[in-house]
């Protein structure tokens, strides 16, 4: 994958790159086995997409452990974290961490990662074309609307050799930053939930993952995607959120225990990411250090 980070965001992945030696061993399991941790809670989870697999077997085996969950779904991604802050619900498990970077700055709110789940591979998909190399120039293309899948998904287009983003990329690209002279396609915007429906009126588009049985499609018809295990990459994995003052509950550390370990759960995970998630287990105070400096990064291009 072929990216240019800021000098934050690059520290912060350099920094965090050994993090993912961590896959194979369990980075929760001393606050998690906390005998703090409350028995008969009622913890609300915010997803998009609880019909996926892995929940009702989180749900299951978070009941086993004495802990009631009660999942509440979304129908977009521009939902849950104002669901939290305004406590509606108490955790969240749908976004990476560039996703929460963005919405603490611009919202002002402090909602912390709590936990990692896994990583996915941001895919291209197209019902009109088998490969990249056979979009024809001056085709249209469409990447998600909200920022930080936005730039992600530009890289992917980028790296596929369909755009040429004038600053070489980050993870603040976006339309405006497409060098249109030098590239293959146009591209347009248009809100993640929505893309599935209008794949058949473009050449191509990113989907998010939660969206692309929606779309009638696999994982494996992508035709072009990036690279979850490149350290960069970091930045993008999948977390457990909660609000600052709850970072350290043990009932919260417990269900990301259960979401990490738990047979059924990992299974589902696989099934409903069509075994092209990879899972992984971070420690919470690495991806709060992550979440700090891509804020900081954030902030200063803001500036």
């Amino acid at each position: 994958m072929s990216r240019k980070l800021t000098t934050a965001l690059a520290a912060a992945t350099a920094a965090a790159a050994l993090v993912f030696s961590l896959v194979g061993c369990s980075s929760a399991s001393n606050a998690a086995s906390d005998p703090t941790a409350e028995t008969g809670k009622t913890v609300k989870v915010g997803v998009v997409g609880k019909s996926d697999p892995q929940w009702p077997a989180f749900v299951e085996a978070a009941k086993k452990e004495g802990i009631t969950v009660e999942l509440v779904d979304f129908g977009s991604y521009e939902q849950p974290n104002p669901a939290l802050s305004e406590g509606e619900i108490d955790l969240n498990q749908f976004q990476h961490i560039v996703y929460l970077a963005q919405y603490n700055v611009k919202s002002g709110k402090d909602l912390q990662p709590v936990g990692s789940t896994a990583i996915y591979p941001l895919g291209l998909y197209s019902k009109k074309y088998k490969s990249v190399k056979d979009i024809p120039a001056g085709e249209t293309v469409a990447v998600p609307d909200d920022a930080s899948n936005q730039a992600r998904g530009l890289l992917v287009l980028q790296s596929a050799g369909l755009i040429t983003l004038k600053s070489g990329g980050s993870i603040f690209s976006d339309l405006a930053d497409v060098d249109t002279a030098k590239s293959k396609v146009k591209v347009t915007a248009l809100e993640a939930a929505l893309i599935p429906t209008s794949l058949p009126d473009v050449a191509a588009a990113i989907i998010n993952n939660d969206f692309v049985k929606d779309a009638g499609l696999t994982f494996k018809d992508a035709i072009a995607q990036d690279d979850p295990k490149d350290p960069n990459a970091l930045p993008y994995v999948n977390i457990f959120a909660a609000p600052a003052k709850e970072k350290d509950n043990a009932t919260y550390q417990k269900l990301v225990e259960i979401f990490q370990t738990d047979e059924a759960v990992q299974k589902g995970l696989a099934k409903a990411s069509g075994d092209t998630g990879v899972p992984l287990k971070i420690a919470p105070a690495e991806l709060q250090k992550t979440l700090t400096k891509v804020e900081a990064d954030v902030t200063a291009h803001k500036g």
